[in-house]
């Protein structure tokens, strides 16, 4: 099959998940985070379900399949979406879509300690240069106290979006890793919804009115969120996890650049510095084959 159609689908991958950071940014005008973040969810969950019902019979998993299920749903899904929606609300698109660049550095050394993989020099280094980055622009984010409130719930964002890579990788041993995203998907929909309760019932649930704002809402989850993290795994089985990973680079200028134009976020000089130190470590790291470590699901919970 040609390659040239998978990288352009790449391509247009990395410009959607840099353009859904600041349209995320601009629904938290609207929607509180938690209803957001559910609301996205529930409408990707259906899109997957269909897609896997319609094209294909999905796999019905094992007693063991389903622990690693729903170990993937809570931390891909559930705690993911929570932190990077809290955070999101209180942080920049641009300082977002960097500090989530590092999750494949952090996937690395994870792997290294639950899976013993092997951490070549190439990474080491090329962790130690995106960490300083990520410490460049999180240390620089506040704009009087210096650590943002919400560059903290980022953080804890990308650390979980890491962790869940591993499960999925024990989940992906047996399953179709399109299943294991239905399915994980699914579960991480049902978790999320007391949470949703629970800020109904402290006062915080708020939404968009307009129909333009859910527009946007439902596009992001059947594009950008859905159609996206399919074309990812098309990238991943043709073109290899390494060449793939490259284009995770994309993303965070997008961001920053498309925040800067559509809701006139500033770009730091901070940010500028910490992002090129991302980018440096990140095609460090991945030399090598070190994409090995990032999954086709890695990237998919923006």
């Amino acid at each position: 099959m040609s390659v040239r159609p998978v990288m352009l689908q790449l391509l247009a991958v990395s410009l959607l998940w840099g353009c859904n950071y600041v349209a995320s940014a601009y629904l938290l005008q609207e929607f509180s985070p938690i209803l957001l973040a559910t609301s996205r969810l529930v409408v990707t969950s259906l899109l997957l379900l269909s897609i896997g019902l319609t094209n294909r019979e999905l796999q019905k998993p094992s007693k063991r399949e389903w622990k690693w299920l729903f170990l993937v749903g809570i931390t891909s899904s559930l705690m993911y979406q929570l932190f990077y929606f809290i955070g999101l609300n209180h942080s920049s698109a641009g300082n977002a879509a960097l500090i989530i660049a590092l999750s494949p550095i952090a996937t690395t050394f994870l792997a290294r300690i639950f899976l013993k993989e092997m951490i070549t020099g190439y990474k080491l280094v090329g962790a130690l240069a995106a960490l300083v980055g990520v410490a460049i622009i999180v240390l620089n984010g506040g704009k009087v106290t210096g650590i943002s409130h919400g560059d903290f719930f980022i953080l804890l964002a990308m650390i979980t979006l890491a962790v869940s890579v591993l499960f999925i990788r024990k989940a992906t041993v047996t399953m179709n890793s399109t299943d294991v995203t239905i399915y994980s998907t699914i579960i991480g929909t049902i978790l999320l919804i007391p949470a949703t309760g629970i800020e109904w019932a402290q006062g915080d649930l708020h939404f968009g009115s307009s129909l333009f704002s859910w527009t946007i809402l439902i596009v992001l989850a059947l594009i950008a969120q859905g159609m996206a993290g399919l074309w990812w795994n098309k990238g991943i089985s043709v073109v290899g996890a390494s060449t793939s990973a490259m284009f995770m680079n994309i993303p965070p200028f997008v961001a920053i650049l498309v925040a800067f134009i559509v809701l006139g976020d500033p770009i730091r000089l901070t940010q500028i510095a910490g992002g090129v130190l991302i980018v440096i470590g990140v095609a460090v790291s991945n030399r090598r084959h070190a994409g090995k470590v990032i999954p086709s699901q890695t990237a998919t919970r923006v």
